[in-house]
């Protein structure tokens, strides 16, 4: 008994240290469906604009990779928290799922349930949260490739992996550096991402589309 109290005791005041260091800037919780590559990547944008975490905080989805389930999770860890990871219940002014349309069969609800719990969930300020699905058409690669060129027409996923390895030699899910490798051509890629957004959306697979240069143009103006 007296451990668990100690750890408890441990886990209450790194959410507090977490806490005091809060910026002024929007509270954001990401929750992404991959568990490395999404999260080093927005992490790397996080670091390189000096985002403090307690901010901005990154995690992959708990409960399984399907859109569905990473939309309940980032539901989930706003109302309840997590203790164990310094999160307080209702802490956050938006949240992000981040997740890609591959083959996933829950890909359309998953967009549905986001909709419907955009501005529905209160904060710990009473303040209504955004809450907002930020989904890929393949893959999160396809938000990659046009750092380098532009994608008009569907494209699988494998496709998509093959060009950018063209651009990004040795590219790999989950090995990072992602951000770094491509940060020169962001406004070219945030220019191409918001071209296609005025042609398609979430909902028009098979067309290309991906809404992560909503969320990392969000990120990269965080403190301006």
């Amino acid at each position: 008994m007296g451990r668990d109290n100690q750890a408890k005791d441990r886990q209450l005041r790194r959410q507090a240290a977490k806490t005091a260091r809060r910026a002024s800037y929007a509270r954001i919780l990401i929750v992404t469906e991959g568990s490395k590559t999404e999260p080093l990547y927005l992490e790397e944008i996080r670091a390189a604009h000096q985002l403090h975490s307690a901010n901005v905080e990154v995690q992959p989805g708990q409960l399984g990779t399907a859109p569905i389930q990473v939309v309940r999770y980032a539901q989930q860890l706003f109302e309840e928290g997590d203790l164990r990871k310094g999160i307080r219940p209702k802490s956050f002014d938006q949240v992000y799922a981040v997740f890609d349309r591959d083959d996933h069969d829950s890909y359309f609800n998953a967009l549905n349930l986001a909709k419907s719990l955009d501005g529905k969930l209160r904060n710990d300020d009473r303040q209504p949260v955004r809450f907002k699905a930020i989904a890929s058409i393949p893959s999160f690669e396809l938000w990659l490739l046009p750092h380098d060129e532009e994608i008009q027409a569907p494209i699988h996923r494998d496709e998509v992996m093959v060009r950018l390895k063209q651009h990004i030699p040795g590219y790999e899910k989950g090995a990072g550096g992602a951000f770094v490798a491509t940060r020169n051509q962001l406004k070219t890629a945030t220019q191409r991402a918001q071209a296609l957004a005025e042609r398609f959306n979430a909902y028009t697979d098979p067309e290309p589309f991906t809404a992560l240069h909503e969320l990392v143009t969000l990120l990269t103006t965080l403190r301006a």
